[in-house]
């Protein structure tokens, strides 16, 4: 004989008296419709049996109630469907509202068990549809904002600017995203924070951008580029002695995967024999334990900008500002293929035919081919 916990008996009844069918309840619940009639009977004896206390505690259940209400209705005033529409639709409509409302109220209001909403949204978080292509929107516009404000907006001043902008999200997703990006607003325990912080991720380079020979310092990050609908992150490696472009990937998402691909393309190519100093921004994808254990394991000591200082990584900074204003700026891509090649292509151009003022007006190829070159003639003599 099935038991059925207290909980589900008041959900039930609390539905019913919501307005919604029986039908519906026993769909969902798969619970006899005799059984769910007698509770819904019992209830009713009960309370015209007693008069229901007037306490705090139902005063807010009753305030929740309201609340959850209110969400409902506003809910189905801002979308096209009702709870009649077919499924298929009322799945892409609660995809739109999701991290807007909780699921518990989408779902009530469409009249969508959870179980079949979350299987449809994970079965799309694994795909990188349109739920992935939403996110990635939301982390550009985030960062954006974090950085116009002088990186000290935490969750709630962000989702409040992408509200006014008429973006439909919730702190809960802003605050996700902006700890999965590493992002941290200046706040009361800030201090303690900065101390934990200095500890782990040491600043090697102190904005000392020089070095005495190729494979010594390599600087690294990644920047963003919109095409058509699409966004592209583009990682690059510098070597801080010629400045030369030693490494470089393109992708659509800005994960661990392109940093590590970008970092082991350039390792392989260039072969650093000695210690290799890596600087870097805080970013999720260069502090991650996959990417830290990987340089580990080579002998390359990481070093990281200090929090909200950019000046840390200027080198890197300078780079992308002109790969964009003189090259993707400039051109209107009429294809994928054409902008990955022109990014490719400017690569080479940049490494061996753009004098660079560091280089004493030399080309970073230019700079590296006059030091071996010494250093062949001393070995020489």
């Amino acid at each position: 004989m099935n038991k059925y916990s207290d909980e589900q008996k008041q959900e039930i009844i609390e539905r019913y008296a919501n307005g919604e069918s029986v039908s519906d309840i026993v769909s969902d619940f798969q619970i006899p419709r005799s059984t769910i009639y007698s509770w819904i009977t019992e209830n009713q004896n009960s309370n015209t049996s007693k008069k229901k206390e007037v306490n705090l505690r139902n005063f807010r259940a009753l305030e929740k109630k309201i609340t959850r209400l209110e969400g409902i209705v506003e809910i189905l005033q801002s979308i096209d469907c009702t709870a009649n529409s077919p499924l298929d639709i009322k799945l892409a409509t609660l995809e739109e509202l999701y991290g807007q409302y909780s699921v518990h109220m989408i779902c009530d209001a469409l009249k969508v068990p959870r179980g079949t909403f979350y299987n449809h949204i994970f079965c799309n978080k694994r795909d990188n549809t349109w739920y992935a292509k939403r996110r990635e929107e939301f982390r550009i516009r985030i960062q954006e904002i974090y950085d116009d404000n002088n990186q000290i907006f935490g969750a709630a001043k962000i989702t409040a600017i992408m509200k006014e902008e008429g973006y439909r999200i919730s702190i809960g997703i802003v605050r996700e995203l902006m700890h999965d990006m590493g992002l941290i607003s200046i706040r009361q325990d800030a201090k303690d924070l900065y101390d934990k912080e200095q500890k782990k991720y040491k600043n090697h380079l102190n904005q000392e951008f020089t070095a005495t020979r190729p494979n010594e310092i390599w600087v690294s990050d990644v920047t963003y580029f919109r095409y058509k609908e699409q966004v592209f992150y583009i990682c690059a490696i510098l070597d801080l002695y010629s400045r030369m472009v030693v490494g470089f990937r393109i992708s659509h998402k800005n994960s661990t995967q392109l940093t590590k691909g970008t970092f082991k393309q350039a390792y392989e190519n260039h072969k650093p024999e000695n210690n290799l100093l890596f600087h870097t921004d805080r970013g999720s994808n260069y502090r991650s334990k996959t990417f830290c254990s990987y340089l580990k394991s080579l002998g390359v000591t990481q070093s990281f900008s200090r929090a909200h200082v950019p000046y840390d990584n200027s080198v890197m900074e300078s780079f992308f500002s002109s790969l964009k204003r003189e090259e993707l700026y400039r051109t209107k891509y009429r294809s994928e293929n054409e902008f990955r090649t022109a990014v490719k292509n400017y690569m080479i151009f940049y490494n061996e035919k753009r004098p660079h003022t560091k280089n004493g007006y030399k080309t970073p190829l230019s700079r590296e081919l006059e030091f071996f070159s010494k250093q062949a003639n001393k070995s020489n003599n």
